[in-house]
């Protein structure tokens, strides 16, 4: 069993491990599966089944996801390729009422998580020994854009219109999440007269809290408590106590500080503040879209053991493709001998040299009131069109079956945890799970299992917020696979 981030608040990544329990609660609106399009494998003759991998996916507010492994031709975009990815034959959840699956451009899962699921699909694509991929050389980039109306996806790099500044990089801390050190949160009108919010205990050596940069989080997530004593106040508290309309947020990242306006945090058309608190046992942060209306970010994966994150001012009168788009732009690189770590903080450098980058697709994701990110992909030959949910944060890729429909060859060959039981609706009940000890525990000081700590803090935050503060929701998926982060003095 393989548990998941929040397909809903979008407010949950993988990396932090719950001290306790984890709870899963039933939908008030059911899963209605006549609304969405469903993979008919008889009608690919290129559909390979892999019934010998199977998962079973849980998320935070509830949704379970159940399937097994195929391997077919995929497109996305210009591109295809052959490609596995999950067969679901069950959902519980309303999340996916009218859609067909989803996407997920996250990094690859280590250990048991990363065997179960597929290869991450933009993995597949750009594997040079991939000889069914007209995207082998395409560069293991890609960068999102978003605004409150528009939003894409950049394949391959990023396009020089959608900034209005320099993209500065800065390595990740993370081979499996795209993490980074945050050094500093002020708050305030004006930069100068800004007010600290992360009070560190012990300010030697530049310390620093990890936080996961996901443009599918609505949010953003500052610590709600004194982290074991890591700091000597409550940013959270401080924030609800200085909140002021017009104040700023400078988060400070890679030695340099970057401005979130109040535009971005506080959501004028619904009167809502998108700032919560972390619960206890979370050691970090969460950047969300409040980060991302703001700026332009790259996720580079081209070095597997070292992603590089790239930010950049977003020109916000970029107007945002309406069909996939391919193009060649003069890309700035920052030399890999200059991504270095100083003093225990990430250290941010601009590029210095430019190489052409033949190959940049922009692909168009449909905006759904700002809260929802849509892509259209095709699988099987011949195609057969869907769309599904477009989240950077998870590493699945799957699209929708009706089991009872599959052949009886492939039936015959699944488990009964896989073909038993409502071919559409899971059971919806409170569910505990117990979690083990993890590899995790010197960053958290707290035991875990594959249970995504975070994640299931993260249902309890959303509860435990809403006399608090009301927050724009946000589809997300993050892994449950526990990532390598460091604690105190990066190495």
């Amino acid at each position: 069993m393989l548990w998941e981030g929040n397909t809903n608040s979008k407010l949950v990544f993988a990396t932090f491990f719950l001290i306790a329990s984890k709870e899963i609660f039933a939908f008030h609106t059911p899963y209605k599966p006549e609304k969405s399009r469903h993979f008919d494998v008889t009608k690919s003759s290129t559909f390979v089944p892999v019934t010998d991998k199977v998962f079973d996916l849980h998320y935070a507010d509830g949704s379970h996801l159940k399937g097994f492994n195929g391997i077919d031709q995929v497109w996305l975009g210009d591109y295809k390729c052959s490609a596995p990815f999950g067969v679901i034959t069950d959902c519980n959840s309303p999340d996916f009422n009218g859609v067909d699956g989803i996407l997920g451009f996250g990094l690859p899962k280590a250990g048991q998580e990363g065997r179960e699921l597929p290869h991450p699909l933009l993995f597949a694509m750009t594997d040079q020994q991939n000889k069914n991929s007209n995207a082998r050389d395409l560069t293991r980039k890609f960068s999102f854009f978003s605004t409150d109306t528009d939003a894409e996806v950049q394949l391959g790099g990023y396009d020089p219109a959608t900034t209005v500044g320099e993209m500065w990089y800065t390595p990740c801390l993370s081979q499996n999440d795209f993490i980074v050190g945050v050094t500093s949160v002020k708050f305030g009108h004006k930069f100068d007269q800004a007010e600290e919010l992360i009070q560190f205990a012990d300010s030697g050596d530049q310390p620093y809290l990890p936080a996961i940069m996901d443009s599918g989080t609505s949010c953003l997530v500052i610590p709600g408590d004194r982290l074991g004593g890591k700091l000597t106040n409550v940013p959270f508290n401080d924030f609800t106590n200085k909140w002021e309309e017009g104040k700023s947020f400078w988060l400070g990242i890679g030695g340099r500080q970057w401005r979130v306006p109040f535009s971005s945090w506080f959501l004028a058309r619904t009167n809502q503040t998108c700032v919560q608190p972390s619960p206890a046992g979370m050691q970090g942060l969460l950047i969300g879209d409040v980060f991302f209306r703001s700026y332009m970010v790259e996720f580079d994966m081209t070095q597997r053991e070292k992603p590089i994150i790239g930010i950049a001012p977003l020109n916000t009168a970029y107007q945002a493709v309406q069909r996939p788009e391919l193009g060649t732009f003069e890309l700035h690189h920052a030399p890999m001998g200059k991504l270095q770590l100083l003093r225990g903080e990430e250290t941010m450098f601009p590029a210095e040299h430019t190489q052409r980058l033949t190959q940049v697709d922009q692909i168009p994701i449909f905006n759904k009131k700002g809260t929802q990110y849509f892509m259209d992909v095709g699988v099987g030959t011949p195609r057969q069109p869907f769309t599904v949910i477009f989240d950077t944060g998870s590493a699945v890729f799957g699209v929708f079956v009706r089991k009872h429909d599959l052949p009886m060859s492939i039936r015959a060959q699944l488990p009964d945890s896989i073909i038993g039981g409502d071919p559409f609706l899971l059971e919806q009940t409170s569910v505990r799970v117990q979690p083990a000890s993890t590899g995790l525990d010197k960053l958290l000081g707290i035991h875990g299992s594959g249970v995504s700590g975070m994640a299931a803090a993260l249902v309890m935050l959303n509860v435990a917020a809403m006399g608090v503060v009301m927050m724009l929701v946000r589809r997300r998926r993050a892994s449950a696979a526990a990532s390598p982060l460091l604690q105190g003095e990066m190495a």
